[in-house]
């Protein structure tokens, strides 16, 4: 695979200071989104889609299939757009599979008894080694 089929695009939200990767293979067109975030006003409490809206519109003018909304962390910081993607791409949510030790501190901590902890939330955990297909590139956990 030649690299001017590789398409990396970064995508900077300010309010979180969270950066959203697109990853693409341009010659099949599949991509992955990693860390998506689904915007969130402190002030008001109101969530509003507008990051989610632009990296799917940059998708589509590229034409890309999205495979994948790729969590690299538990995110503090912001919302994940990742629910969203799967609802209007049918793209899988992957995170790592430590996400579950997280799960088991958040639980009591945020008085979350409803939070499962085994990760089901998540179409796959990913453990170290791992490789994710995109198209004909692969990228390893």
């Amino acid at each position: 695979m030649s690299d001017k089929n590789v398409f990396i695009e970064g995508s900077f939200d300010r309010a979180t200071n969270t950066i959203t990767y697109l990853v693409a293979d341009l010659e099949t067109k599949k991509a992955v989104i990693i860390d998506p975030v689904l915007d969130y006003d402190q002030n008001s409490g109101e969530v509003d889609t507008n990051s989610v809206d632009a990296i799917l519109a940059r998708a589509k003018e590229l034409d890309l299939e999205i495979l994948w909304a790729l969590e690299t962390h538990a995110h503090a910081d912001h919302l994940s757009g990742s629910p969203m993607i799967k609802a209007l791409t049918g793209a899988k949510i992957g995170i790592g599979e430590h996400i579950t030790k997280v799960q088991e501190i958040f639980r009591p901590v945020f008085n979350l008894d409803d939070l499962k902890t085994d990760g089901s939330d998540f179409d796959r955990l990913f453990a170290e080694g791992d490789v994710i297909q995109i198209g004909n590139l692969e990228m390893e956990v």
